[in-house]
């Protein structure tokens, strides 16, 4: 059995370590490097050099990721680069195409079996996030949707926010002290109010409303 090696390039250690414990668990992965920055990530460059996949985030504290991809495409062997993130916009999914990704992903654990993905990614596919498909057609078929702000609650844009850091509803439950059940009634009404389908995307348009700070 031929064991394929992933490096992960993630700014948020809570996420990091879900998208580590989550390649792990298949016998055909292994995480061999981890980096939280675009510094880091070359501060490990023997173990990124030897990878064959690479899943980068694109909001990094020092750059974006897609510069990671473009700098990797350089080399005689690069890896797959799949970018995982929560920006779903028609402009960061061309450009990272465009740098040589192989795949677009969204941090959507309910919509994304991460490993089958790497997988076919390994094996000439290019996966892309469903929600972004269906986001990409919508950008073209219709007219950009207006809303005003006060549409969301201050306890939406707090669930909001914690979706966008990538958290699950057990994980946003803790951290706002409500029930489970609470965060998944917050996240229909968020869900109705900006027409959308998955988190990914309620992540995309609240920030193209200005409602979340995706830099937080």
């Amino acid at each position: 059995m031929t064991i394929h090696r992933v490096f992960i390039v993630e700014d948020d250690q809570l996420t990091l370590q879900r998208l580590s414990e989550h390649v792990r668990s298949h016998p055909e992965l292994e995480v061999v490097g981890q980096a939280s920055s675009l510094a880091g990530a070359h501060e490990l460059d023997t173990l990124l050099n030897a990878s064959d996949v690479l899943l980068v985030d694109l909001g990094l504290p020092d750059g974006d990721g897609t510069q990671l991809i473009e700098q990797l495409q350089q080399r005689p062997s690069p890896p797959v680069c799949l970018v995982i993130t929560v920006f779903g916009d028609e402009r960061r999914v061309v450009r990272a195409i465009e740098a040589g990704a192989s795949g677009y992903l969204l941090k959507d654990s309910d919509e994304v079996d991460l490993t089958s993905l790497i997988i076919s990614a390994l094996a000439g596919d290019c996966p892309i996030n469903p929600s972004i498909a269906r986001h990409l057609l919508k950008r073209f078929r219709v007219p950009s949707k207006t809303l005003g702000t006060s549409d969301i609650t201050a306890r939406e844009t707090e669930v909001l926010q914690c979706i966008a850091r990538g958290y699950n509803n057990t994980e946003i439950s803790e951290l706002l002290g409500m029930s489970v059940h609470t965060v998944r009634s917050h996240a229909k009404n968020i869900y109705s109010k900006l027409s959308v389908g998955s988190r990914g995307e309620a992540v995309f348009e609240a920030a193209q409303l200005g409602l979340i700070d995706l830099k937080r």
